[in-house]
């Protein structure tokens, strides 16, 4: 069956052109070269196709993202243009639901649906017009769901998952009073100097920007705070940055994971390179303790630096009054989910040493392979930047940074006024027990 797949999504012209190249062979190796072409292009299992195999439309969903900021002032009339443009839209009269059968559509597919696919995918300007109204699911419905997924943020894979189909189903005036409520939070942003260097971390797309001379000079994911422990906005300025920062578990977490775990292994702490002092700054040692006592012992619980560090390489510290911070982890593989809202309120960042460097090149001694050799040595090393660097986390669901290209995010804290937004409303579980990775934490 998979080779037969495979005869099938082969190209038409390049069939065609090999068959042609075939003038050189005899009529009877000619005769069989098209016979062949003929078997492929009339088998009952190619399905109704209406267009090329090789059409550029394979391709349509590439990137719709720019190295426009998203704070750019030059945005402004993108999204306006965009809110125009719904408006339209809506008067028209929106576009039609996909059904919930659409959910096992895929390249290869005939179905009545795929018509609906179609109509919704047009009027949102992912899939050109001429591409028809067929019932086949072709490469070009495949390269406009692809583009539409990644104006979402979603998977770029093409099929109709979970998460497309919710995010296709938000009715057209439901996106247009998003947009709306979007231009009012960057126009807000957009009144003064927001400073030729500065970092933006915007909390419903789960991502950085390093911003330099109105470009994105650096681009990475993050994991921000999840429902019950969000992320604050705020504009601030970064001021520091500590290689190899030590870890202060919060009392909570004491409470909660790490006396518990205690009491079931007291081998704990010492495994986790987590140290006990008092009030005095006199290390206690953890055999001492009485952990079956009915409060947990007054007492400061910090990690070592090291790779287990819950902050693991890095922390960077901006200026606010909740104790939320930049910082490394040491749980790559979750930079991996599709949605990242798993923190206290603190923010995990991706390829943190891309960042660390950027935000360093201006203090006199920290060149890339400096910040590397002092990581290298596990010891503590706090860095005052010579000059502090605007950083703004904001909560943006929707923009346009070049015209025609609208993009939308998940309202995961329920803050543009529709339940319809808020996609993934079950996002925000808490940490397993026995995670000692919580961001919330006390300043050194």
């Amino acid at each position: 069956m998979a080779d037969k797949n495979n005869l099938v999504a082969v190209s038409r012209r390049a069939l065609l052109r090999g068959a042609a190249g075939l003038g050189m062979a005899s009529l009877a190796g000619q005769a069989f070269a098209q016979s062949a072409v003929d078997d492929l292009i009339n088998a009952r299992s190619r399905g109704n196709w209406d267009d090329q195999f090789d059409s550029q439309s394979s391709r349509a969903s590439a990137s719709v993202s720019s190295n426009i900021p998203i704070l750019s002032q030059s945005n402004l009339p993108n999204v306006q243009q965009a809110i125009a443009s719904y408006q339209q839209i809506v008067a028209a009269g929106g576009w039609p639901a996909i059904p919930p059968n659409s959910t096992s559509l895929r390249l290869g597919a005939v179905d009545p649906a795929v018509q609906i696919l179609r109509q919704r995918l047009v009027i949102s300007g992912d899939l050109s017009k001429e591409a028809g109204m067929s019932s086949s699911f072709d490469t070009y419905v495949d390269g406009a769901v692809k583009r539409f997924q990644a104006r979402h943020g979603l998977p770029t894979d093409g099929q109709i998952g979970e998460y497309t189909f919710k995010a296709m189903n938000v009715p057209a005036d439901v996106r247009l009073n998003q947009l709306n409520t979007n231009l009012v939070r960057l126009q807000s942003m957009s009144g003064g100097d927001l400073g030729q260097r500065f970092v933006m971390v915007n909390i419903p797309a789960m991502h950085i920007e390093a911003v330099e001379n109105d470009r994105v000079a650096l681009r990475t994911n993050a994991i921000v705070g999840r429902i019950d422990r969000p992320t604050h906005v705020i504009n601030s300025k970064i001021y520091e940055v500590i290689l190899n920062p030590y870890w202060t578990a919060p009392r909570s977490i004491v409470e909660k994971d790490i006396v518990p775990l205690m009491r079931k292994d007291p081998t704990y702490l010492t495994r986790n390179n987590i140290r006990l002092f008092d009030n005095k700054g006199q290390e206690v040692a953890p055999e001492t303790v009485d952990w079956n006592a009915p409060k947990a012992p007054n007492l400061m619980f910090r990690q070592d630096p090291g790779k287990i560090n819950a902050m693991a390489s890095t922390k960077i510290n901006f200026h606010n009054p909740n104790n939320e911070y930049l910082h490394d982890t040491p749980q790559q593989g979750l930079f991996n989910k599709l949605m990242r809202f798993e923190s206290s309120g603190c923010m995990r960042v991706q390829n943190v040493r891309d960042l660390t460097t950027w935000l360093l090149r201006d203090t006199p001694g920290w060149p890339r392979q400096e910040i590397e050799r002092v990581i290298s040595t596990r010891q503590n090393n706090v860095i005052k930047l010579s000059q502090e660097v605007p950083v703004y986390i904001v909560y943006v669901t929707a923009w346009s940074t070049r015209d025609g290209v609208v993009q939308f995010r998940d309202d995961i804290y329920k803050r543009d006024g529709d339940q319809q937004l808020a996609l993934q409303s079950n996002i925000g579980v808490e940490q397993n027990p026995g995670s000692i990775e919580d961001d919330n934490l006390p300043r050194q």
